[in-house]
């Protein structure tokens, strides 16, 4: 028996409970009411301190009579609104064909609709579970780790998993995501001794160094691509020295960069590699590395096949797989399981006046039970 849910009205009701990262509460409680009548178990726990935390994750089972188990994974948290909005941003308004509100796309349109087509789906098919974080913006600390730690101490283990992230560009449908780059965050700082400008040998003027440490980093080409994978990239993102004097050479100098790889590395390679060319200029300089995420593919095959006919199906459109883009909480997910992402245009998440079309809601509804149904039923 099947229980009629209306995306667009789902979408507006988790748009109209603000949920800026790190999410508790009320837009939980919205979703917990959508399930539950759908026959999902629902669980809901908060983890973390700040300024990480605390976080709310929602783990919602739907067992069902078939052997096969599918997840979909996503999160309510959103971003900032940011100033300069047509309407209130957490007031959700639908104007012309679109519906406008923080997190229209990224990404609560997108869990307004897999619920629709959970209630669209016979529940003597497969198992289904939902695995929806408050924190995939933000620090991503307690988040989907803590739901997969919850999960395996429960014995819950999907087949397959769905990311509802807004993967599509030009059209819904038009790019699926089976894989991303990896990410590495190092920070360098280089001691000195602080002094007169007029008298450098009493002094050991730090800027120099860090300079030719950044040059060397600057010449590293780390590869040219691979089949599935854009070049690995080395970006600096900050210098800092801080030094309001004009007549003093500063005690220290810092920079931080970022670099986003792909399967031929790996993140603890890669902060090793910057603190031995930062060592081969100063033997004394700290080199602080943060990874967010190692690179991950899900080679093509059953999953991304049965998500590419379903979109077929509904759009006609022939979907491009791709490992473009950021990181994601499937970056997590993948120790799990095969995982790929697929989701709403991408077009304003992020944005001022961020907008989902009301079609694509009902469309991505189409197409998500037509996922479910080849991968649950025989």
């Amino acid at each position: 028996m099947t229980h009629a849910i209306d995306p667009v009205n789902l979408a507006r009701a988790l748009i109209a409970a603000p949920s800026i990262t790190p999410a508790t509460g009320a837009v939980f409680d919205v979703l917990e009411e959508a399930l539950v009548p759908l026959g999902f178990t629902v669980e809901r726990f908060i983890d973390g301190i700040e300024p990480d935390g605390p976080v709310e994750n929602l783990l919602a089972v739907r067992k069902g009579k078939g052997p096969r188990h599918f997840g979909f994974a996503g999160h309510l948290d959103v971003v900032p609104p940011g100033v300069g909005w047509t309407g209130d941003a957490f007031v959700p308004e639908v104007r012309g064909e679109l519906l406008y509100g923080r997190g229209a796309v990224d990404m609560k349109g997108a869990i307004a609709a897999f619920v629709a087509a959970v209630a669209a789906t016979p529940t003597e098919c497969g198992t289904v579970s939902l695995i929806i974080t408050g924190d995939e913006e933000g620090a991503a600390i307690f988040g989907t780790r803590a739901l997969m730690e919850h999960m395996d101490a429960r014995g819950i283990r999907p087949d397959m998993i769905v990311v509802g992230e807004p993967t599509s560009v030009n059209r819904l449908g038009d790019m699926v995501k089976i894989g991303r780059r990896g990410s590495v965050n190092i920070w360098i700082d280089v001691p000195g001794t602080q002094g007169h400008v007029a008298y450098p040998h009493l002094a050991d003027n730090p800027i120099p160094k860090l300079v030719k440490i950044l040059a060397a980093i600057d010449a590293v080409s780390l590869d040219a691509g691979t089949d599935w994978f854009q070049p690995s990239n080395i970006e600096f993102t900050d210098i800092e020295v801080g030094n309001g004097a004009t007549n003093v050479i500063p005690a220290s100098a810092r920079a931080r960069l970022s670099i986003r790889f792909n399967d031929r590395h790996s993140g603890a390679e890669l902060i090793a590699m910057v603190e031995r060319l930062a060592h081969d200029v100063e033997p004394r300089a700290k080199v602080m590395g943060k990874i967010s995420g190692e690179a991950f593919l899900t080679p093509p095959g059953e999953l991304s096949s049965l998500v590419a006919e379903a979109i077929h199906a509904e759009t006609d459109v022939v979907a491009e797989m791709s490992t473009s883009g950021g990181t994601s909480d499937a970056r997590f997910l993948h120790a799990l399981c095969p995982v790929v992402e697929f989701g709403l245009t991408n077009a304003t998440m992020h944005k001022l006046d961020e907008a989902v079309a009301v079609e694509d809601l009902h469309t991505l509804t189409a197409i998500y039970r037509g996922v479910l149904m080849r991968a649950l039923v025989d």
